[in-house]
């Protein structure tokens, strides 16, 4: 169903009571762009994704993708899931096990509203790589392999709207970090508009443009990804999601006799390795809290090449007693430190005092 709702942005509202689990959530995000569901497990991410996809029926409902109003409960209105244009993907890759991979991707053609012209098939084939594997079964797939053709299933049915459901928690990390780069290469060369549930901090961000932090069911922040992680309370990340920020910056100067490169962002420099950046390259970086350290007067000789100043904001006691997380606002842009409260107090470390950090090392994420 058309409408002249809001073409450039997919809206969903959804108020859902099951069983003892309720939520009431409200997110808009542009068309075109990656909008990750991120927390612990309960946290009600699959549970959004099937009222969204029309699995699970919601107490009350407005889903508008793209302008087609797909459920509103003021209007009485609630297109089946096989009216709505959407793609869904699991944690475990749902393909036919008695089809090929040729007949799965044929079975999508054949689902799709409009006639799929031979150039769009060769687009996904190729984009995803599945073309070595059409004569094969899915018990001769890798778990990476079954995944990449699930994907390439969901896209050739023309979605305005693919919703993953952590489709890599399945997958150890060999696999997963086979899969991933084609997600990103879905994600930046079809511009197609995503939901992506995941509770793992790496897929979110590196495939994430805007965020929805769930906990219990409920929506406790939201926005652009880099806004959103720098400001998250550290008691939401767990053991094996270290406490960290995005920045994101550009390329400004290449060191060939160094193979190194100077990403220039709001709160100052940083030297990365050179992976053949060009010069005003957009570049996303991560920052662990775990590779910055503090000093109280400007370093000197030392290995580390990445110091930059700041003032700190604020100085959380984390779950252990004897490690706190330092935040420091560096030209505006918020970086974090975990150090030992013995350090904190050995350094005179407060609120307000102007610090220099020194950061270890830094990952690259595009």
């Amino acid at each position: 169903m058309s409408s002249p709702f809001m073409k450039d942005q997919n809206q969903i509202h959804l108020s859902i009571q099951k069983g003892a689990f309720k939520a009431n959530v409200k997110f808009d995000f542009k068309v075109g762009e990656c909008l990750a569901l991120w927390g612990p497990s309960g946290s009600g991410k699959t549970t959004l994704l099937r009222c969204i996809a029309g699995f699970d029926k919601p107490e009350a409902a407005f889903v508008n993708i793209a302008g087609e109003v797909w459920q509103s409960s003021a209007q009485g209105l609630n297109l089946p899931t096989f009216k709505r244009s959407m793609g869904y993907v699991f944690q475990e890759a749902s393909i036919f096990s008695h089809l090929n991979v040729q007949d799965n991707l044929t079975y999508a053609v054949r689902r799709n509203k409009v006639q799929v012209v031979p150039s769009f098939w060769k687009t996904i084939v190729e984009l995803l790589d599945v073309a070595p594997m059409m004569h094969k079964y899915a018990s001769q797939l890798s778990g990476g392999e079954r995944q990449r053709v699930a994907i390439a299933r969901a896209l050739l049915t023309s979605p305005k709207l693919l919703l993953l459901d952590e489709p890599l928690s399945a997958l150890d990390g060999h696999k997963k970090d086979e899969v991933l780069p084609w997600l990103e290469r879905v994600k930046q060369e079809l511009g197609i508009s995503m939901i992506y549930v995941t509770h793992a901090l790496d897929e979110l961000t590196k495939l994430a443009d805007s965020v929805v932090v769930m906990s219990e069911g409920k929506s406790i922040k939201q926005g652009g990804v880099i806004e959103v992680l720098s400001g998250l309370h550290p008691h939401l990340y767990t053991d094996s999601h270290e406490p960290s920020v995005l920045v994101e910056g550009v390329i400004k100067q290449l060191d060939t006799h160094w193979h190194l490169a100077q990403l220039e962002f709001d709160g100052g420099t940083l030297w990365l390795k050179d992976q053949n950046f060009k010069l005003a390259q957009t570049v996303r970086v991560k920052i662990s809290a775990t590779d910055v350290s503090i000093a109280t007067e400007l370093p000197h000789h030392s290995s580390i090449q990445n110091t930059i100043a700041g003032n700190i904001t604020e100085i959380l006691q984390l779950q252990h007693p004897g490690e706190c997380l330092v935040k420091v606002s560096c030209a505006g842009t918020v970086l974090l430190s975990k150090i030992t409260s013995r350090s904190v107090e050995q350094l005179h470390l407060s609120a307000g005092r102007p610090v220099w950090l020194q950061l270890k090392s830094v990952a690259l994420l595009k």
